[in-house]
């Protein structure tokens, strides 16, 4: 499966990073549900995994809340 790998920079403690990374996931969560099948994952500090069902396609991948950036590894279906 092919991977993607986006950061970015940010200026902001990395508590509210965290905090506003985990906001806009359940707003997302909320606002996409037609379109989300499933979507599970969970936090060990400042880094979380996830893996999601949407429109009968699977990806999973992690999210690094790191002092100065943030990290987002996906692996996608092959489709993608």
């Amino acid at each position: 499966m092919p991977g993607l790998i986006v950061s970015v920079s940010h200026r902001l403690s990395q508590d509210e990073a965290l905090r506003r990374i985990q906001a806009a996931v359940a707003q997302a969560t909320t606002q996409y549900s037609d379109k989300i099948e499933d979507l599970r994952g969970g936090w060990n500090g400042y880094v979380g995994a996830f893996q999601i069902s949407a429109q009968n396609q699977q990806g999973s991948g992690m999210v690094a809340v790191n002092p100065s950036d943030v990290t987002v590894q996906i692996t996608l279906p092959l489709v993608a």
